[in-house]
């Protein structure tokens, strides 16, 4: 006998999908971890009380199957659903692919709506809680992040306006606005190349360092950031929790210091000031 059942989304090894998977199934939980290649979460493989199924947020043909599996079962209920899976992202915003920015919206934003609306009848069975993975990103203006940036936030605000319209259906909605975290993330920049013609050729290596994660920020031990995230939802908090490194600095600047300050933070080490030394020189 279990103590409930979650549905984690974006579980592949060294992420934080694969390390909230572990955290529930410790307290006993009944986790259904998910990725788009199950090949992937070789990690939680014949761990008990784990099922792991095949899902790609933006294939309506997964969500319905996973719905179906979770379902059969669960007697059609699903304690927590963790809107988890999402791409990073890095581009100077006049360099976009628009396509590019589109497939961003999709897997951020518009896959986890699907998933929500989806699940949400199970949720609500459950009187259990709806949880978002958004990020600090939403709320600092960092330079090559602008897509990524408005994905998450926008995903919070869907977030925190469903936190009121399913109040009076019992069911709590969590935004866990996560700061810098250790996890297999940064590997994927490895072929990130800006435009022959982009205006930020110049500083491509630092926008390339930057994407891999080698700006020297402190980050969250993984496993760290699952537990105090379990603890958070298990205790049946809503609204948001800011959780990671530099997520209680974010905080404390996006809602008290004026936006100069935070401005000059975010551009800092990120050769924008080497661009405008060039540019007074010509």
């Amino acid at each position: 006998m279990t103590d409930g059942s979650v549905l984690i989304t974006g579980c592949s090894d060294g992420g934080i999908g694969s390390a909230l998977a572990f955290a529930f199934q410790a307290k006993n939980y009944h986790v259904f971890a998910t990725a788009r290649n199950p090949s992937k979460m070789t990690a939680l493989h014949n761990l008990p009380n784990i099922t792991l199924l095949t899902l790609d947020v933006t294939n309506p043909t997964h969500i319905a199957t996973a719905v179906d599996t979770v379902r059969s079962h669960t007697a059609g209920s699903l304690t927590y659903l963790i809107n988890n899976a999402g791409r990073n992202h890095f581009m100077p915003v006049l360099d976009e692919d628009l396509d590019a920015a589109r497939r961003i919206y999709e897997t951020n934003v518009f896959g986890p709506l699907a998933l929500t609306k989806a699940f949400a009848p199970l949720v609500i069975n459950a009187r259990g809680s709806m949880v978002f993975i958004t990020s600090i990103a939403g709320y600092v203006n960092t330079p090559y992040m602008g897509v990524y940036s408005a994905s998450k936030r926008s995903l919070e605000i869907i977030a925190e306006t469903l936190r009121l319209e399913l109040a009076p259906f019992n069911v709590k909605v969590l935004s866990i606005v996560t700061g810098a975290v250790r996890t297999n993330g940064q590997t994927y920049f490895d072929d990130l190349r800006l435009p022959e013609d982009s205006m930020y050729k110049t500083i491509e290596d630092t926008v390339v360092a930057r994407a891999r994660g080698e700006d020297g920020a402190t980050r969250m031990a993984a496993e760290e950031y699952a537990a105090q995230v379990v603890r958070t939802i298990t205790a049946g908090r809503q609204g948001k929790f800011w959780c990671g490194s530099m997520a209680g600095t974010v905080w404390f600047g996006s809602t008290y210091l004026p936006q100069w300050i935070m401005d000059a933070g975010s551009a800092k080490g990120t050769g924008l000031d080497e661009l405008e030394t060039d540019a007074k020189k010509d």
